[in-house]
């Protein structure tokens, strides 16, 4: 909700609605079930919000996004096993725009429903090429909240599959955990849908949300991938390491895989190996690239000397990918 007052911020009806308005965007940003009241400096901010929104709204038009994708690393074999799609901006002038930064906007405004159709039927396309060569990754594909609410979601992704040539079975649908528990019942039917096609699940960011652990075990979930947030202080913050080590355990006794985000550290690396973590993506090993420079990683065979780490969990060894297009296959 935003307010505006009368006589201070508008002596007629358009200007108190436009002022009240903008007071609602302020609000909006602040997330849900709250308010804002008026004031002269929030014009300037939410005239930028408004800008950006109709950027947005015609970026799918102009051809503005892409594709880049993150190695998930396996961590007994050091070698790529899959990637996540991720969703990149590039303005008409040249600006990329940070996914935290229109993300938001596009869930509020709903746009993100015909975004995530595009970015999920070109990630299939780029599946269907990958796949074509030989290489048997799994292709790990974000649902955002309004996505998973569509009650025709599973028609549109057997006709997305269909006109790439591929099955599901390549594919691992990410979701949050709000996601869920919007409506566990629906979830339920819906993602034991989606594993009955033959594609798997994933609750992503897990831990920064408010799981139901007796419907997590009703679901079919596959992969737990543990936040960013939490991996990121384990070597030396006891909270982390307990909560990290206590979602292993419980995934683990589930029969799911655990998949950390977030690793930048030989130090991180060590700690989730010896505590039973399957797989890892993040700097340490790649950040997201073009679907040409990951040909190239798997090309070379591209991965992590685990063993190196282990005995030196300190020791900085090269990414495997320096920059945009230079490949370091070790």
């Amino acid at each position: 909700m935003g307010i505006a007052f009368y006589p201070e911020d508008g002596l007629d009806q358009d200007t108190l609605i436009k002022n009240a308005d903008t007071a609602m965007y302020r609000a909006k940003e602040s997330g849900k079930n709250t308010y804002r009241v008026f004031t002269p400096a929030m014009n300037k901010r939410v005239t930028g919000w408004l800008a950006v929104e109709n950027n947005l709204r015609k970026a799918l038009d102009r051809g503005e996004f892409f594709l880049h994708y993150q190695p998930k690393v396996d961590l007994i074999t050091g070698a790529i096993v899959g990637v996540e799609a991720l969703i990149r901006w590039r303005r008409g002038d040249g600006e990329i725009i940070n996914p935290a930064d229109f993300i938001p906007m596009a869930e509020d405004t709903g746009l993100i429903v015909e975004i995530g159709d595009w970015v999920f039927a070109q990630a299939c396309v780029d599946l269907s090429e990958i796949l074509g060569k030989g290489y048997g990754i799994k292709m790990s594909v974000n649902l955002s909240p309004r996505q998973f609410r569509q009650e025709d979601l599973l028609g549109k992704i057997r006709a997305t599959l269909a006109a790439a040539g591929i099955g599901p079975e390549g594919l691992i649908f990410e979701i949050t955990e709000g996601s869920v528990m919007e409506n566990e019942q629906k979830a339920i039917v819906l993602l034991g849908a989606l594993r009955g096609m033959g594609a798997e699940i994933s609750i992503d960011d897990f831990g920064t949300g408010y799981s139901s652990l007796y419907y997590l075990k009703q679901l079919p979930i596959g992969e737990l991938k543990i936040d960013r947030r939490f991996v990121r202080d384990i070597a030396g913050h006891g909270d982390n390491v307990a909560i990290v080590t206590a979602i292993i355990a419980m995934a683990k006794s589930l029969g799911m895989r655990v998949v950390a985000e977030g690793v930048e550290t030989g130090e991180q690396l060590h700690f989730l190996r010896r505590h039973g973590c399957d797989e890892m993506q993040g700097f340490l090993f790649s950040k997201p690239v073009a679907k040409e420079v990951l040909l190239e990683m798997l090309d070379c065979g591209a991965q992590l000397d685990l063993a190196a780490y282990d005995n030196s969990p300190q020791q900085p060894l090269p990414f495997a990918v320096r920059a945009e297009g230079e490949v370091t296959c070790a």
